[in-house]
């Protein structure tokens, strides 16, 4: 099943801003695009993915994909027998 990606718009927008922006699109999300144009924003971006353990990808110019891997969990640790 695929999903919508949300759209976040940083464009004007200098680091840190595009980053905060997409750390709280993801906080509700399984995929974004975000569309920024600070010179900074795609290792920021990538770093803040791979931080979460997402996706990173630059799909066009100033446009990038976050996105949640497929089948990702939780990483709880299970309770030791009784």
């Amino acid at each position: 099943m695929a999903v919508d990606p949300v759209m976040v718009n940083a464009r004007g927008m200098k680091c840190p801003w595009p980053v905060l922006r997409a750390a709280r699109a993801m906080r509700a999300a399984d995929a974004i695009v975000i569309v920024a144009d600070d010179p900074i924003a795609p290792a920021e971006l990538a770093a803040l993915a791979r931080q979460q353990g997402w996706d990173f990808a630059a799909l066009a110019d100033h446009h990038f994909s976050l996105r949640k891997p497929i089948g990702q969990t939780c990483n709880l640790v299970p309770a030791p027998p009784p």
